[in-house]
C-alpha cells in the first residue's frame, strides 16, 4: 500500500473530524426529509394510469425502440485535483460512494431552505462553507506549508481590538470591512504612547503593524493593511514612538542577559520572548524600507539606534540579519553625507565587536563588495567618499585578524587569478587588460594595502603589547606581487597615472610595515619613455589630474602639458620613496645606483627645466647620504646586529634630514598646485552651469517671443 502523504496526514489531523460530523448531520437530514415525504403522501411515487394502476415502464414504446435510440453519457466536470490511486478494490468502492454522496448533497442543499428552514438557519450561522458545497477534495485546498506563516499573517491582518478613533468609539468593527481602514491620527498615537507605559505584546504588535502600513503607504501592497495615514504630523509622531519608545518597551518585557564581556543575549525562558521575536521579525521590513529611503543624518542615526537596541533578537534569523546589515552597508557606501557614513560605520563597528561570531564575517564581505560596486565612477568629487570607505572598512578588519586573514587571502587570490587570466588572454589580448586596468581593480589593491598598513605596523604592535606578529603580514608578499604585475601589464604612457596610483599604494605599505619594496626601477622606466625623451608639441589642454585618473586621453600623448605633469610626478614620487629610508643606515648604498642613472639621463636630456629639477634631487640625495655616513661612522656594531640597525637614528626626526627638508618643501608646492587646480575646476563648473542656465532662459524667451509674434499675426489677420 502506498505511503500516506503529508497532505493526507494534515487532513486527518485538522479536517477529518469536522467533515465526518457534517456528513452525519447531512445524512440525518436526508433521512428526516425522506420520512416526512413518506408521511405526507403515504403512497408510492410511481406513475399511475387513468385506471389507477401502475404505469408500465415501456408502455409508450417497445424495448427494442428504446434501445435503438442510443445513450448519451453525461460528461464529467474537469477538476484540477490530484487523487492518490491505490490498487485495493475497497478504495475504489469508497471513492464511488463518496461521489454519490456529493451529488446527493448538492441536490438536497438546493431545496434545504424551503424544506427545513431550521437546519438551513443552523448551517448559515455555523458553517456557510457547507451551503456552498462543490464536492472539492479537502486535500486539494491545502499546501505543504500551511500553518507555517499563520502567526505572521495574523500579525499583519489582525484587527486591533484596542484601537479607537478620535471620538473614542471602538474602531475594530470598522476595520473588519475591506474597504474601510483605521486612520492613524495624533490622538491615536498619543494613546498608544500612554499604553506603552505598561507594555504588552498585543499593544506592541498593533503599533508595529500600523507603522508598517505607514512606511509602505506608497507601495502597491499597501491595500492589504488595516491602517491608513494621511497626516504628516501623525507619521512623525508614530515614527518617533516606534523607533524610540518601542525598543525600550520591549526591553521591559524581555530584559537582556549581559555576560562579563558586555554581550547581550535574549533569555529563552522569558514568557514574552517568543512573541516579541515574532513581532520584530515582521518589523524588520520597516527597518529595511527606512534604511533604503534615508535622506538625512538625523533619520539615519535614529533608525540605526533603534535597530541596535533590538539587534539581539535578529541573531537567530540569518536571512533577515543579512538583509538588515546589507541595507546598513549600502547607506555607508552610497551616501554623500560624511556624517551619515560615520553613523552607519559606528553601527557596523559596534555590532561587529559585540557579536563577532555571528556577524563579523558577513560585515567584512559586505563592506568590501559594496564599496567596490560603488567606485566604478571615480572622480575628484567622489574620491573623498571612497577613501573614507576604505579607511573605515580597514578598521573593521582589525577586530579578528585570523578571520580577516582568511577573508583577505580569498579576495587577494581572486585578484591574482584575474591578473593571470589577463596576462594569458591570447585570444583577445586587446580586451584582456580591461579586467585589470579599471578603477575597481585599482581600488581593491589600494584597499588591501591600507588594511595591511593599518594592522601590520610594528610600532602599533609594540604599543598594543602584541607578543605575536599579525597573521595579516603573510598577505604582504602576494599583494605586492599582484600590484607589481598590474603595474607592468601595459607599460605605455597612457597608463602612467595608474602606475603612479599603485606606486603610492605600495609606498604606504612599505612605510607602515617596514618591508622594503624596490619601487625606483618602476619610476626609472618613465625616463626611457618617448613621452619624456621626445620633443613635446604645444597644447591648450588643461593640466592632467594624476590623483583622480588612471588613464589619459589620446589627445594628451606627446603634448607639453602631459610631459610637464610626468616630470612633476617623477620628482615627487622619487623624493617620497627615498624619504622613507632617509634615516636608514644603508641609505648611501641605496641611492648610489639611482644617482648614477639620473646623472646619465641629465647629460642626454634636452629638457632644461626637468634637468634642473633632477639636479636638485640628486644634490639632496647626495647630501642625505653624506649625513647618514657621518652618523654611522661612530657606530661599533655590524650589519648583522639587526636590533641596533633598526634603532639607528630612531630618535631623530626625518623632516630634519637634508632629504626630509626637501620633501617637505615639495609637499607644500604640491598642495599649492592642487589648490589652484581645484579653483580652476570649480570656476569652469560654475561657468558651465551659468552658461547652461542662460541657454535655458534664452530658450524660454524665444518661446515667449514666438507666442507674442503669433498673437500679433492673428490680430493683424483679424
Amino acid at each position: 500500500m502506498a505511503k500516506t502523504s503529508k497532505q493526507t496526514k494534515k487532513f486527518q489531523s485538522k479536517h477529518l473530524k469536522h467533515t465526518i460530523e457534517h456528513r452525519k448531520k447531512v445524512q440525518e437530514h436526508n433521512k428526516k426529509i425522506a420520512s416526512r415525504k413518506k408521511n405526507k403522501t403515504g403512497e408510492s411515487k410511481a406513475p399511475k394510469r387513468a385506471d389507477g394502476k401502475a404505469k408500465e415502464v415501456f408502455e409508450d414504446m417497445s424495448v427494442d425502440d428504446f434501445f435503438a435510440g442510443g445513450f448519451e453519457v453525461p460528461k464529467e466536470k474537469k477538476k484540477n485535483k490530484k487523487i492518490e490511486e491505490e490498487d485495493d478494490d475497497d478504495d475504489d468502492d469508497e471513492s464511488s460512494s463518496e461521489e454519490e454522496d456529493e451529488e446527493a448533497m448538492k441536490e438536497n442543499l438546493k431545496n434545504l431552505e424551503k424544506e427545513d428552514p431550521e437546519f438551513y438557519k443552523y448551517l448559515k450561522e455555523n458553517d456557510t462553507e457547507l451551503l456552498d458545497f462543490e464536492g472539492v477534495n479537502p486535500l486539494d485546498a491545502m499546501s505543504d506549508d500551511e500553518g507555517e506563516d499563520e502567526d505572521e499573517e495574523d500579525a499583519e491582518k489582525e484587527v486591533p481590538s484596542d484601537v479607537e478613533s478620535d471620538n473614542e468609539e471602538p474602531a475594530a468593527p470598522v476595520a473588519k470591512s475591506k474597504d474601510v481602514k483605521v486612520e492613524i491620527t495624533p490622538q491615536l498615537v498619543k494613546k498608544w504612547s500612554e499604553q506603552l507605559g505598561k507594555p504588552s505584546p498585543k499593544i506592541i504588535r498593533n503599533i508595529v503593524i500600523a507603522f508598517k502600513a505607514a512606511v509602505n503607504i506608497h507601495n502597491s501592497d499597501s491595500e492589504d493593511y488595516k491602517f491608513s495615514i494621511t497626516d504628516p504630523k501623525a507619521f512623525s509622531e508614530l515614527m518617533l514612538l516606534v523607533l524610540k519608545k518601542v525598543p525600550l518597551s520591549i526591553q521591559k518585557l524581555v530584559k537582556y542577559k549581559t555576560n562579563p564581556q558586555g554581550v547581550r543575549t535574549v533569555p529563552q525562558k522569558n514568557q514574552y520572548a517568543t512573541q516579541v521575536a515574532a513581532i520584530l521579525k515582521s518589523h524588520a521590513g520597516s527597518y529595511i524600507t527606512l534604511l533604503n529611503d534615508i535622506t538625512n543624518t538625523e533619520t539615519a542615526a535614529l533608525v540605526l539606534a533603534s535597530i541596535y537596541e533590538v539587534f539581539p533578537f535578529y541573531l537567530s534569523h540569518r536571512r533577515l540579519l543579512k538583509q538588515i546589515l546589507s541595507a546598513v552597508v549600502d547607506v555607508w557606501a552610497t551616501t554623500p553625507e560624511v556624517e551619515t557614513q560615520i553613523a552607519a560605520f559606528a553601527f557596523l563597528n559596534n555590532v561587529a565587536r559585540e557579536f563577532p561570531k555571528s556577524v563579523l564575517e558577513t560585515i567584512l564581505k559586505l563592506t568590501y563588495s559594496s564599496f567596490l560596486q560603488n567606485c566604478r565612477k571615480t572622480n575628484a568629487h567622489s574620491m573623498a567618499q571612497i577613501n573614507f570607505c576604505k579607511n573605515s572598512a580597514a578598521e573593521l578588519f582589525g577586530i579578528d585578524e585570523n578571520l580577516s586573514y582568511q577573508v583577505g587571502f580569498e579576495y587577494i587570490r581572486q585578484l591574482a587569478i584575474h591578473l593571470r587570466n589577463s596576462i594569458n588572454a591570447t585570444s583577445n589580448a586587446k580586451e584582456g587588460y580591461k579586467t585589470i586596468y579599471n578603477w575597481q581593480y585599482c581600488h581593491s589593491l589600494d584597499f588591501w594595502s591600507r588594511v595591511l598598513s593599518q594592522h601590520c605596523n610594528p610600532e602599533k604592535e609594540l604599543q598594543n603589547h602584541k607578543s605575536k606578529e599579525s597573521p595579516l603580514r603573510q598577505l604582504i608578499y602576494p599583494l605586492v606581487q599582484v600590484t607589481l604585475g598590474a603595474i607592468r601589464l601595459i607599460p605605455t604612457a597612457q597608463f602612467f597615472p595608474l602606475r603612479f596610483y599603485l606606486i603610492r599604494s605600495l609606498m604606504r605599505l612599505s612605510q607602515a610595515t617596514g618591508v622594503f619594496i624596490p619601487l625606483f626601477p618602476l619610476l626609472a622606466e618613465i625616463l626611457t619613455s618617448t613621452a619624456i625623451t621626445k620633443a613635446p608639441k604645444a597644447s591648450t589642454l588643461q593640466a592632467v589630474d594624476f590623483d583622480n585618473n588612471i588613464k589619459v586621453n589620446q589627445a594628451y600623448l606627446g603634448t607639453r602639458v602631459f610631459q610637464d605633469g610626468l616630470c612633476e610626478q617623477f620628482i615627487e614620487l622619487s623624493g617620497e620613496f627615498f624619504a622613507l629610508y632617509a634615516k636608514s643606515i644603508a641609505f648611501p648604498e641605496l641611492v648610489t645606483p639611482a644617482v648614477l642613472s639620473l646623472r646619465r639621463f641629465i647629460k642626454k636630456s634636452k629638457n632644461v627645466k626637468f634637468n634642473k629639477q633632477l639636479q636638485q634631487l640628486v644634490e639632496k640625495l647626495n647630501a642625505n647620504a653624506t649625513f647618514v655616513s657621518g652618523k654611522r661612522s661612530n657606530v661599533e656594531y655590524g650589519p648583522s646586529n639587526k636590533t641596533e640597525v633598526q634603532l639607528f637614528l630612531n630618535d631623530f626626526d626625518w623632516e630634519k634630514t637634508p632629504l626630509g627638508q626637501y620633501v617637505v618643501v615639495q609637499r607644500k608646492l604640491k598642495e599649492e598646485r592642487l589648490r589652484i587646480l581645484r579653483e580652476a575646476q570649480e570656476e569652469e563648473e560654475k561657468a558651465a552651469a551659468e552658461q547652461k542656465k542662460r541657454e535655458e532662459e534664452g530658450d524660454e524667451d524665444d518661446e515667449e517671443e514666438d507666442v507674442e509674434m503669433s498673437a500679433e499675426e492673428e490680430e493683424e489677420e483679424e
